[in-house]
């Protein structure tokens, strides 16, 4: 009889995990918060200090902000809550939930929904003679490049390589805080069931018409229920330029196409640092490729059709315009588009436990409806993130000597926080970079019916990989697009909109 020992036992590396930025801040509130808590309570009483009538009349407005503070729905404040639904209702008495775009859009249409109204396409050359597509978003003003990538399972290799892979991506995510012209960098994951186009037209095309009869029907049976077992999986990276600070202060007036080769100098050196991150890069996306991907996410049906589309049979080339769909719903839960219904969530809490590499295996993986999962990074600048991890060092540190002047025992979770606080302020002090990160996913059906059943998919997937997601109720519109491989972040979308009135 054979015993394994402990000694002999595989060991699965731990990772840190993701942490909150919580800040400076009392009764479990941020800094901002915590500010306008106190302002309600010391404003009515200097007010009374110079007439207790103002006092008095004061201590009622005074009173419902902290309360609209410091209430939570969900987690969310109830001040953001109603600061939502005013908005939607707002939106939906102008008209803006719904609209036609493509041929069926009214004369002064819109080109594409928002919030990809002012995105534009355009192609540019690159140094080796591939031309490839450039996003221009002006609102966002960020000039984003694609990648057509090919990734390697983690459930396929051996573990130190999986480990391996994830060393590298944690250093190439840290290079990018010497680099100022990336504002943020995306990875998007998209599945969905095989059309089975291509196979089709492979087998029929090379059926011999002697053969029995019974072998051909059994060919065209496993034809058919061919799509039902396999899947389509694209990967896409995503690499955002501010497009100011593309190519130094001095060329901020340069056109799109000089912007363009600054952006191919540096998306070489990316690129090639791929490839130790279990990525195999097949090529910068073309306009063809953002095309067939924004139009498969919002006329689903259509994929099969995409497939089919050779321009090398001279058949037209695809252009930007035809990415719009026909016609779009933005429901309060939900999003209609063409031949699709999707829902969309954004990431609410990540896993408090160490993590192992293959954390998000579940959530990436195929299942049985369409499926985009989209992981944003914004990289902090090298010389901010000693600042910023310091700053959350003394914010724990705050919360400690505060708990203690309440004489107050300390909690599990304080302990945690400050720890992992601590650990991260180290890790970066012997070379390792600070990124945010966020996570969108979207699910698409072409049959309502399925929504439900779409919807616990995803949310069973969530609950595997250890995080917890929460629809974006009144942003179905924006988390569908965020999930696209364009380079849209919703950090900025609110903030390009203030700009563009």
């Amino acid at each position: 009889m054979t015993v394994q020992t402990a000694s002999s036992a595989p060991v699965v590396r731990l990772y840190g995990g993701w942490r909150r930025q919580r800040g400076i801040g009392m009764w479990g509130l941020d800094a901002v918060s915590t500010a306008v808590v106190l302002l309600c309570f010391l404003g009515p009483l200097l007010l009374a200090a110079a007439s207790v009538r103002l006092g008095l009349m004061s201590a009622g407005p005074a009173l419902l902000v902290a309360g609209l503070t410091t209430a939570r729905v969900g987690g969310v404040p109830l001040g953001v809550v109603a600061q939502r639904r005013a908005r939607w209702t707002w939106g939906t008495l102008r008209g803006h939930r719904s609209g036609r775009f493509g041929a069926n859009a009214p004369d002064g249409g819109r080109a594409m929904p928002a919030p990809l109204d002012r995105v534009r396409v355009v192609p540019v050359g690159s140094g080796r003679g591939e031309p490839f597509a450039l996003v221009h978003d002006p609102g966002a003003g960020t000039l984003t490049v694609a990648l057509r990538c090919a990734a390697s399972s983690t459930w396929l290799v051996d573990g130190a390589d999986a480990d391996g892979w994830v060393s590298a991506w944690h250093s190439w995510l840290a290079a990018l805080g010497y680099l100022p012209a990336v504002r943020w960098v995306g990875v998007v994951v998209d599945t969905a069931p095989e059309a089975g186009t291509s196979l089709r037209e492979g087998v029929l095309q090379r059926l011999d018409a002697g053969a029995p009869a019974d072998v051909r029907a059994l060919l065209r049976e496993l034809v058919d229920r061919s799509p039902g077992a396999a899947a389509e999986v694209r990967t896409w990276v995503t690499v955002s330029f501010d497009e100011g600070l593309l190519g130094g202060a001095a060329r901020r007036q340069v056109d799109e196409q000089q912007r363009g080769a600054e952006a191919d100098r540096l998306m070489t050196g990316l690129e090639s640092a791929l490839g130790s991150c279990g990525v195999t890069v097949l090529g910068r996306a073309g306009v063809r490729d953002l095309v067939r991907a924004v139009r498969t996410a919002y006329d689903p049906v259509a994929r099969g059709d995409l497939d089919r589309h050779r321009p090398d049979r001279g058949q037209p080339d695809l252009q930007w315009e035809e990415a719009a769909p026909v016609a779009v719903e933005d429901d309060w839960d939900s999003f209609r588009h063409d031949s699709g219904t999707s829902v969309s969530w954004g990431w609410q809490e990540a896993p408090r436990q160490q993590v192992t590499s293959q954390v998000l295996s579940r959530l990436l993986s195929p299942g049985r409806h369409a499926k985009r999962v989209a992981l944003l990074y914004r990289p902090l600048p090298a010389a901010d993130a000693a600042r910023t991890l310091e700053s959350e060092v003394n914010a724990a540190a705050f919360r400690d000597a505060y708990r203690r002047a309440q004489r107050r025992d300390e909690t599990a979770r304080d302990v945690t926080d400050r720890e992992q606080a601590r650990r991260a302020a180290h890790e970066e002090a012997m070379g390792a970079g600070v990124v945010l990160l966020s996570v969108y996913v979207t699910t698409t059906v072409t049959d309502p019916a399925l929504l439900p059943e779409a919807v616990a998919d995803v949310e069973a997937r969530a609950d595997q990989s250890k995080i917890r997601l929460r629809k974006l109720y009144g942003g179905q519109a924006a988390g569908f697009a965020t999930t696209l491989p364009l380079g849209v972040h919703p950090a900025r979308l609110a903030r390009s909109r203030r700009n563009s009135r």
